[in-house]
């Protein structure tokens, strides 16, 4: 059974780490005990989520929720789909960490990220397959938490600690909404069990209040602007290996929840798919936009994840519009290119983390103005950072390119049809273009600058390639890139299936995928456009070994250094100058007084116009205006006993006026 072979491997990565805890003297060892464990669970997990792709429902629950009667936890093939990227990367993860974060190295941390890390992956696999608001909320919580533990690792450093208080809050109060979310749908409903809705079961406010509050609870997790502040921060300062699996697989969390609430739902209005599509327009270009201002390698990528989970909205926004006005083709192709893309980002963003990570673990820094001429260092890392940056842009021939391309079809497809519904969603094609030629310019800009010139610093100098267990499982993501771009027949199925569940009748007409993306054509493309690239390298290589050896022209300078060469700043500024209204660079231009001034120098930040722009200064002066009542902590017992009455008079005077609101919307 596929459930049963699921249970099994989230309870081998729930007890992945325990072994480290006992064999504190042992760190080589219990360290390799957890990367078997997690590799078991892996294998085992993935079979029964392939095995739940063979078909669009399947129902399975031998574990009966006691309370009240239903389903613990459950499989259909949407459930499947999300438990893939889950076991793959949760699997691939402690491999590297053999060589990046070995426990030897990181007496301090080890142990923690050996257990966060099988918790968060058993976490995540549990709210997959929940079928209870309660079960749900456990995985939920579960994966927070470890997050949480792994976000503040080195918890040595103050922007570490920053990023895990900032994340914590953020995570919870996404929670909070969430439990308006399921309180408001046992009061609709009368149960707590994810069961489709009927159409007219609902009145039309509460459905707009549970689609509201599932779009506030799960965008937060997913990074959707503007609720992304944690989410640079969080990425930047996680383990690099942990960075890959909160990018690659933990805000995808968020979708899902977005996906099953629409999914237990009837077709809503319009204004949900339009709302949707806005988020993912104004989420991909602000990523974007924001990535290409950044000098921190980790913190450029945590952006391009906001531009991809952009992306992957733009997808469901046609879908649901598709949905909601009648056009099952958009629904399919919009629904295609939204879940292809989920599995994409997580190959192709864990692939470019787990690349950064092998140049922080060499080069000793994140700071991309500090780096270069790691090309011949590092040879297998560039190769494998540069297929991640090619899938990451969009372009053929790999995974990245078959998402995208599905989404523009069912954009394109918008425009044969007349009437507002067309209008409303193809304003998103020149957006998402638009998305991708700034993300070609971003990763130009990161791959000259980090692996191309000449090192910048003495440690970039002495560089050195990585270990095999950080390159194993970078050489794994980068073939399934690989496959999935040459080879997209093979996912159709699966995608066929996942879609089924989120509405089987409207899928059922649009007809196969098969039949609405030419196949033969991309498959084609791509491999000549893959022969062309062999070809041109070939004959690169033999010209480079004929050619003879000398200095890069030098401009007349007699002695060119490495400050010589473009920096981050200097080569996107073109581009970063045309949204100074937007990312408000922070400039610090040099002072030379006198005749012979001291040396200075010229830097750029661009900081996040939600966190650093509004959030910390709003939430300073509220702190402020609030000082006068820390009067009442003065740490007397009898005044807290006070407070605290208090405090359920007035709840309890809440509960009459709460109910009457429920009602009114219940009528509405």
């Amino acid at each position: 059974m596929p459930l049963n072979a699921i249970t099994v491997g989230i309870i081998i990565f729930a007890v992945s780490g325990l072994p480290s805890l006992f064999m504190s003297r042992l760190a080589r060892l219990s360290q390799r005990v957890q990367v078997s464990l997690t590799s078991v669970g892996a294998v085992i997990g993935l079979f029964g989520a392939f095995s739940g792709l063979s078909g669009a429902f399947i129902i399975a629950a031998p574990f009966p929720w006691p309370s009240v009667g239903n389903s613990f936890i459950g499989l259909d093939a949407l459930s499947a789909f999300f438990l893939v990227p889950v076991f793959l990367i949760g699997g691939l993860g402690p491999v590297y960490g053999l060589g990046y974060w070995s426990q030897r190295e990181k007496p301090r941390s080890g142990h923690s990220v050996q257990v966060f890390w099988g918790f968060i992956v058993a976490g995540m696999a549990l709210l997959v397959t929940s079928r209870h608001a309660m079960a749900f909320l456990f995985g939920w919580e579960t994966m927070a938490l470890s997050a949480f533990f792994l976000i503040s690792a080195e918890n040595e450093h103050r922007e570490t600690r920053k990023a895990g208080f900032v994340y914590l809050i953020a995570t919870h109060v996404g929670t909070l909404s969430l439990f308006g979310l399921f309180s408001t749908w046992r009061w609709a409903t009368g149960s707590f069990a994810f069961v489709p809705l009927t159409a007219g079961a609902v009145s039309a406010g509460v459905m707009n209040l549970l689609f509201l509050l599932s779009l506030l609870g799960f965008g937060m997790k997913a990074g959707i602007m503007p609720l992304h502040f944690w989410l640079p921060g969080a990425h930047s300062n996680a383990p690099s290996h942990v960075s890959a699996l909160l990018s690659g697989v933990m805000i995808k969390m968020g979708i899902y929840g977005i996906m099953r609430v629409l999914m237990l739902m009837p077709a809503g209005p319009a204004f949900w798919g339009v709302l949707i599509l806005v988020l993912g327009v104004a989420s991909g270009l602000l990523g974007v936009i924001y990535a290409l201002g950044q000098h921190d390698l980790k913190r450029l990528l945590a952006y391009h994840s906001i531009e991809n989970i952009g992306i992957i909205l733009m997808g469901l926004g046609v879908a649901m519009l598709g949905r909601s006005l009648g056009h099952p083709v958009w629904f399919a192709l919009g629904m295609a290119g939204s879940l292809l893309h989920v599995w994409n980002h997580s190959l192709f963003k864990s692939l470019l983390f787990l690349g950064a990570g092998s140049v922080l673990r060499s080069a000793g820094t994140r700071q991309i103005d500090a780096l270069g001429g790691l090309a011949r260092a590092m040879p297998w890392t560039v190769a494998l950072f540069l297929v991640g940056a090619v899938a990451i842009c969009g372009l053929p021939p790999l995974n990245g390119f078959i998402s995208e391309f599905l989404i523009y079809l069912g954009l394109m497809r918008s425009l044969t049809v007349a009437g507002s519904g067309g209008a409303a969603v193809a304003f998103a094609a020149p957006a998402l273009a638009m998305i991708g030629a700034l993300a070609v310019a971003c990763f130009i800009k990161v791959f000259g600058v980090v692996f191309l010139g000449n090192p910048r610093t003495m440690r970039a100098a002495q560089a050195v390639e990585s270990p095999w267990t950080m390159r194993l499982p970078m050489l794994v993501l980068a073939g399934a890139c690989l496959t999935i771009g040459l080879a997209p027949g093979l996912v159709l199925p699966a995608l066929d299936h996942a879609s089924a569940v989120m509405s089987p009748g409207v899928a059922s007409t649009a007809g196969p995928l098969a039949t609405l993306v030419p196949l033969g054509a991309l498959f084609t493309m791509s491999v000549l456009l893959l022969g062309f690239i062999a070809v041109a390298a070939s004959i690169l290589a033999s010209l480079s070994r004929a050619s003879r050896r000398a200095p890069t022209w030098d401009c007349g300078y007699a002695s060119p250094t490495s400050r010589m060469q473009y920096t981050a700043s200097s080569f996107a500024q073109s581009i970063v100058r045309l949204f100074n209204a937007i990312l408000r660079p922070d400039i610090h231009q040099p002072q030379l007084d006198g005749a012979f001034p001291v040396s200075a120098s010229m830097h750029s930040h661009v900081a996040d116009g939600v966190l650093d722009g509004w959030l910390i200064p709003s939430a300073t002066r509220l702190q402020g205006r609030f000082r006068w009542f820390h009067r009442f902590q003065q740490g007397l017992t009898q005044h807290y006993v006070l407070f605290i009455v208090l405090a359920l008079v007035l709840l309890l005077g809440t509960l009459i006026p709460f109910k009457e609101i429920m009602i009114y919307i219940g009528t509405l």
